[in-house]
Parts: C-alpha cells; structure tokens; sequence
C-alpha cells in the first residue's frame, strides 16, 4: 500500500471516529475567579454613603484631571486568589463591567459628541465613590447581540434611530438592566428565543451590574499578620484610624469636586496602608506587576512585530538593504519587548505562564520568533526573520485584539495542572511545536509565492516582487542571481528545517502527553477530543515526510501545500477543540 494512502486512511479515520467529550474531572476547569471578594463579616463601605445626586459630565471630566491618584496605583489588594496591585483590580473591574479596557464617555462640542476615554484607575474609584453618575451612562457590556438588541426595544420603543445609535455602543446603562433584565427573563420563560445562550448573557449583565453596586467588596488592603492568614477589608479598620480617615476625606472631597483635598488624602492612604502589618507587605513583585502593567508589552509587540513584517516584505519585493536593516531592528525590539512581557508575567503569576489560551499564545508565539530569529542569524537568511515577524504579529494581535480569547487576567491555575511536573513538559513541548508550524507556514507562503510568480512573471518585468533574484537575496545566495530552480530549492530548504523541527516536536509533545495522562487519569490515551485532533494534526506532518522520501515530482510544492493544511488542522485544533469542544482538556 502507498504510504501515503496509508497516512490518509488514518488521517481519515480518526476524523470519522467520534471524539469522545467526557466531562471534565474535578480539579480539570479553571476556577472561576469571583468578581466580588467575600469578605468575612458585613462589609463597611470605607467610603461612606454615596450621594443621589448627578455630576455634571464636563464637571467630571475636568475633575479627572486634576486629581492625582498615582499613590494609589501600586497599593496591594488581594482579589481572585492572589495578592496584585490596585492599578490591575482596576483594570479588570472595568474591563468586566463595560467590556473594554477604558471607560468612554460622551461630551457634546460643537453640537458633536465627542468620546472621552478615562483612566480604568479613576473609573474604578469614582464608581466607588459616585455610583450615581453611571446610572444613565453606557457602562454594562452586552455582548450578545440580540439581548442587547431585547434591552435597547424596551428601552427605547419605537425609536429605532435611538436603538442603533445604542446598539453600536455594545453598552446599556444599569438602569437599563435593573428595569428589563426580569421582562427579557420573562419572554424567554414563554419560548422566545435560545434560553441557554440568553442565560448565559444575562448572567455576565447581572455579574457586571453586581460589580457596579458592591465593588466595595474587593477593596482587601490590609495585609494579614501571618503569611497563612487571610487579608482583611479596609472597612474592618477602627473609625479613627488614619487609613479610614484618610478614605473618608478622600470621598468628601471627592464629591465635593475638591481635587487638591483628594490628591492629599490619597498621599496620606497611600501612607498608612503599607505601615499596617509591614512586614507581610509585599514590595517587589508589586513593582514588576506596576512595570507589567505600565508596559503593555504584548501589545508593543505585536505593533512592533508588524513594522518588521511590513519592513521586511518590502525589502523581499525591492531588495533595499535599509529595509532589511529596518526589519531586523524592528523584530529584534518586539522579541525584547514580547520576551520582556511573558517573563514579568511568569514572576507575577509565580509560575511558567502557559496555562490558558493567553498566556499559551503569547508563549508558543515567543518560542516561535526565537527560533525564527536565531535561525536567520545562523544562515543569514533574512527570510526567517520576516517569517518570525509574521508568526509574531499574528498570534499576539490575536490575542491581545479578540475578545473571545479567555485568560487574560493573571489567574489562578487548574488544579490538575499541578499535579506532575511532567505536565509542563508535555505542555511546552506541545506549544512549541505549534509554533513551529506557524513559523512553518509563513515560510511555505513565500515559496508558494515564489513559485507561482516565477510562473506567471512577464517577460517585460525584471525584478517583480517576489522574483527569484529577490528571493535569492532574502535566502543570502551567492553574487550571481541563481535562477528560478535554485531559489525555489533553498526555500524548500528552509520550510523543510522548519517543519521538520515541527514534526519530531509535536510527535514528543503527543508522547509526553500521553504518559502524564496515565500518571493523571489512569490511560494512556481516551480518544479526547484534543488528544484526537492533536494526532490527526502529527499525521499531516508524518505525510509531509513520506511526500519527501517517496514523491521525486514538485515535492517542494507539495510540502508548501501540506504545510498550509497542517496549519490550519493545528488552528482548530488548538482553538477550536479549546474552545468549542468539551472534553478532558477543558482547562487548555
């Protein structure tokens, strides 16, 4: 039998079988990491009763500016299982409550509003402290469309042009959701609409308008006396004591509008917060997180990445040395700064930062460039590097950009990713060569591109882009231009390291794996759907190598072809089986 017939029927099969979606295990899910902190005790809001009364918008805006909240920033909360800094809580607070990472506002100038975005640091204090300013604003997220949509028409009845200009907003009010939450519950009690999806949406609303109200709850920054003690509510504190002072002055003035009242009454709780128990007060890591937050390395990576990837494209398609140079500096501040990110993280989460979607993206992407970028500075092909951008911009902007990537925040780890070092082994090693395979894949465009415009060159164009000159000068071929073979054959080369590299990793990933899953549950292989799918991914790559050994015509274009399928067998099954599919592999 022809073996690659062979490597078909089985591909084939394991595609037909039914994957087998187990429940998860206990200790298999991610603990859900509650928005609110349970405080032991009843809760004394540090601020004092907010007022009824609404602050003019313009009033509000210029008042943000003027108060200093930076002493606040690097204060230590605990919140979700781990000790972090006021700054993240922040951050995250009004990311749950209205989906994005700044609260927009809406200021009329010129008869035109005007979208005014404030820091998540004045968000989350001022909805503290003045929650009657948000009633009427467009502050809950609603992503599920036609619940926003069921929101906006009791809303807003037979007004449409209003029910657009919100729909847009992808925001409702909380007056919104406290008046009509009960009247879209009621309609889907009667068969109006998909009860489980409207379940789920009208949950994250009531969790958000819960985060709204009681945010208070969160507000643990006291440290504990001992290390195996809980933190304590600020609010726990004695009236007279100057932190509780301190934060009732800084509420007073607050809604007073007294900027100057606000700056010194946060200088002085920024004082006495660390003073309480200061021997269990963190220090250190508060500074990382500060610096992790502040830089936002991931996202200057991937802009970074881009300027490579446009740099180095250019330079493929005219051959200009100061693009090539420009590309590599560019590549080389991305790899610094995304490197930079992913090791701040693995400190701050006091573990090798893989075990969620995000964190894994930005890690396989990380190995990817590195590995691209030490290859072209082994063979001085810049090839790789604009291969390595690619792989780079792609998955960071992905998961940095799409809102449907899960773990975002610094959380705590499933329970059963800890149960055996072997674990992170199979892990890593899995991601690695996912990233292989993307760095693969970009390498296999540019010979597809090569090859079909070498192809369809005119006669009358001497070096069009992607010309095999060209490409002989990313390749750093010899003086004289090479010809078309030559340089289809050395970028043959060079997708086949790479996805060599892919298969023998991904073929070791499979087979730790699957002794951890022995060690864990018992078997060495449950026919899961990720398992499933991780080796109909390998089987692709085990056809690219009998495509080398036994097929002596366009087997360069061949492999080019098999690695663009096996990349986008790997897309599903590293996002889609994660995020679609129940099985064992909840947790990925």
């Amino acid at each position: 039998m022809n073996p690659i017939a062979g490597c078909l029927a089985v591909l084939l099969l394991l595609l037909a079988a039914p994957c087998v979606g187990q429940t998860a295990p206990a200790g298999n899910e991610h603990p859900q990491a509650p928005a609110l902190s349970q405080a032991a005790g009843q809760i004394v809001n540090p601020f004092g009763d907010p007022p009824t009364n609404i602050t003019p918008t313009d009033r509000k805006r210029a008042f943000s500016r003027e108060v200093n909240l930076e002493p606040l920033r690097t204060l230590a909360v605990f919140h979700a299982g781990r000790a972090k800094i006021v700054d993240t809580l922040a951050r995250e607070t009004v990311q749950r409550i209205t989906g994005r990472s700044r609260f927009a506002d809406y200021l009329t100038v010129n008869n035109k509003p005007t979208e005014f975005k404030y820091d998540p640091l004045f968000t989350f204090f001022d909805l503290l402290i003045d929650p009657a300013y948000y009633l009427d604003k467009p502050l809950i997220h609603v992503e599920f469309l036609p619940l926003r949509e069921k929101y906006l028409e009791l809303a807003f009845p037979k007004n449409e042009e209003a029910q657009e200009r919100w729909k847009k907003l992808t925001r409702i009010t909380p007056v919104m959701a406290v008046r009509h939450t009960q009247a879209i519950e009621d309609m889907l009690a009667k068969g109006s609409g998909d009860p489980t999806q409207y379940r789920t949406a009208i949950n994250k609303v009531l969790n958000a308008v819960s985060l709204y109200d009681q945010g208070e709850a969160n507000l643990l920054l006291i440290a504990p006396e001992k290390p195996d003690l809980p933190y304590s509510h600020l609010g726990s504190l004695p009236a007279d004591h100057p932190a509780r002072l301190a934060a009732m002055q800084m509420a007073k003035a607050w809604r007073a509008g007294d900027a100057t009242g606000v700056n010194a009454a946060t200088a002085t709780l920024a004082e006495e917060l660390p003073k309480i128990n200061a021997a269990m007060y963190p220090t250190t890591r508060r500074d990382l997180e500060t610096a992790y937050n502040r830089l936002n390395a991931f996202e200057w990576g991937w802009r970074f990445y881009a300027v490579a990837l446009i740099a180095l494209i250019l330079a493929f398609g005219t051959g200009r040395r100061w693009l090539i140079a420009s590309g590599i500096v560019a590549l080389a501040a991305a790899v610094i700064m995304h490197a930079t990110g992913f090791t701040l993280r693995c400190i701050i989460a006091e573990r090798f930062a893989i075990q969620n979607q995000f964190e894994s993206m930005t890690g396989l992407s990380l190995f990817a460039t590195v590995v691209g970028s030490l290859i072209m500075l082994a063979r001085r092909q810049w090839l790789f590097g604009a291969a390595s951008a690619g792989v780079g911009f792609l998955i960071l902007v992905a998961a940095t950009q799409l809102p449907i990537i899960p773990g975002r925040f610094i959380e705590r780890e499933a329970a059963i990713l800890n149960t055996s070092v072997l674990l992170k082994y199979h892990v890593t090693t899995v991601l690695c060569s996912y990233g292989l395979i993307a760095l693969g894949f970009i390498v296999s465009l540019f010979y597809l591109g090569t090859h079909y415009a070498t192809r369809r060159r005119p006669a009358s164009l001497a070096t069009p882009i992607g010309s095999p000159s060209l490409t002989a000068a990313a390749l750093n071929l010899s003086d004289t231009p090479p010809g078309p073979a030559r340089t289809l054959h050395d970028l043959d080369k060079a997708q086949l390291i790479v996805l060599q590299l892919a298969f023998w990793t991904l073929g070791v990933g499979i087979l730790l794996g699957a002794w951890w899953a022995d060690h864990s549950w018992g078997r060495w292989w449950n026919f899961d759907p990720k398992e499933t799918w991780a080796l109909a991914t390998w089987i692709v790559y085990l056809i690219v190598i009998h495509v080398r050994l036994t097929t002596g015509h366009n087997r360069g274009l061949v492999t080019a072809w098999l690695s663009v399928v096996g990349f986008f067998v790997m897309l599903w099954t590293y996002f889609g089986v994660n995020l679609i599919l129940p099985g064992l592999h909840a947790y990925a």
